[in-house]
């Protein structure tokens, strides 16, 4: 193996760590926003390491381009879709873990 496959596949596995902890996340964590917090943090960190060890394997410059868009891409629509889903969370009257609804009294 040459250092470079040894990089990637470290890299790959790392992503793969990321990702196995934002599922954690979401299986554990108590309520709707800390879910949100972890899938977008780890899978994002995640799917980051991810493209860097494709892209360190990669056959062409164009096909690491293509990778790291890829990754922009889900990045982008990680965080708008995880404002919806807590904007939407917080006007249905859901309450973070152990705190009162929003607009009432604890």
């Amino acid at each position: 193996m040459t250092p470079r496959t040894v990089i990637s596949a470290a890299l790959l596995i790392l992503g793969g760590a990321f990702f196995l902890a934002g599922t954690l996340g979401l299986l554990r964590f108590p309520d709707v926003y800390s879910r949100l917090h972890a899938l977008t943090k780890a899978d994002n960190l995640g799917l980051g390491f991810v493209a860097v060890g494709l892209s360190i394997e990669a056959a062409s410059f164009a096909l690491s381009v293509k990778v790291f868009i890829v990754w922009a891409s889900v990045v982008l629509a990680s965080g708008i879709s995880s404002q919806l889903i807590a904007g939407a969370a917080f006007r249905a009257g859901v309450a973070p873990a152990g705190k009162a609804p929003p607009g009432e009294a604890p």
